[in-house]
C-alpha cells in the first residue's frame, strides 16, 4: 500500500466523485443513443461491452469497452495527479465500485471487468498490460468472455509482484475479490458449461 499522506476527509471527497464517475453507465448511454433499446432487456441484462456486443452493435461495444476502461483509468489519474498515490489507490477502488453498484441504476451495475482493467493500467501500466493481454489470450483461446475476465483478475496479483513495485497489491486483491463476486453466475454456468460464447446471444 502506498504511504497515507491526505486526511480522512479529502480522501473520502475524492472516493465520492470518482464513485460517481465509475457509476456512469455508458453502455446504457450508448445503446440508447445508438436505438440498440434498453440494456438490461438484451442477454444477460448487463451493462458492459460483452453484453452491448449482443445487440449485434461491434461498434456499440468497443466505444463501451473503451469508456467504462476509460472511466476508471481517468480517476486514477486526475487523483494521483492532483493528490499523490494515496488519493489513486482510492480514486481507482471507489470508480470499479461505482460502476458495479452504480447510483444511476439504482446500484444494479455491471461486472467491472473494463473499469478494472482501466484501473489497472493507470495505476502500473505494465500490471494492466499484462492483464489485458492475458484477457485477450483466453478469449481467444476459449471465446469465453467470462473466462478471461476471471483469469486475468486471478493472475493480476502475480503480475503486481513481476511489473510492479508492489504498492498496489493490496487494491488489487480486493479487486479481484469483488470481480468474483460478480461472477458468481458465471462461475457456475462455467461448471456446468453452459456459459455462453463471445457474441453468443442469450435468452
Amino acid at each position: 500500500m502506498p504511504d497515507i499522506t491526505h486526511g480522512w476527509q479529502v480522501l473520502a471527497l475524492v472516493a465520492v466523485l470518482a464513485y460517481l464517475l465509475g457509476a456512469v453507465p455508458f453502455g446504457m448511454l450508448i445503446s440508447r443513443a445508438m436505438g440498440l433499446g434498453d440494456l438490461r432487456k438484451v442477454g444477460s441484462g448487463n451493462i458492459g461491452a460483452t453484453n452491448v456486443l449482443r445487440t449485434g452493435s461491434k461498434p456499440a461495444a468497443a466505444l463501451t469497452l473503451i469508456l467504462d476502461a476509460g472511466k476508471g483509468a481517468a480517476a486514477v489519474l486526475i487523483a494521483r495527479y492532483a493528490l499523490g498515490e494515496d488519493a489513486a489507490q482510492v480514486a481507482g477502488l471507489a470508480a470499479f465500485v461505482g460502476h458495479i453498484f452504480p447510483v444511476y441504476l439504482g446500484f444494479k451495475g455491471g461486472k467491472g471487468v473494463a473499469t478494472f482493467l482501466g484501473v489497472l493500467l493507470a495505476l502500473a501500466f505494465p500490471v494492466g498490460l499484462a492483464a489485458c493481454a492475458t484477457w485477450l489470450v483466453v478469449a481467444l483461446v476459449g471465446r469465453i468472455s467470462s473466462l478471461a475476465a476471471l483469469m486475468a483478475a486471478a493472475l493480476s496479483s502475480a503480475w503486481v509482484f513481476l511489473f510492479s513495485d508492489g504498492r498496489t497489491l493490496t487494491l488489487v486483491v480486493v479487486l479481484t475479490v469483488l470481480i468474483y463476486i460478480r461472477h458468481a453466475g458465471n462461475l457456475r454456468r462455467l461448471k456446468a458449461g453452459t456459459e455462453p460464447t463471445i457474441g453468443q446471444k442469450t435468452s
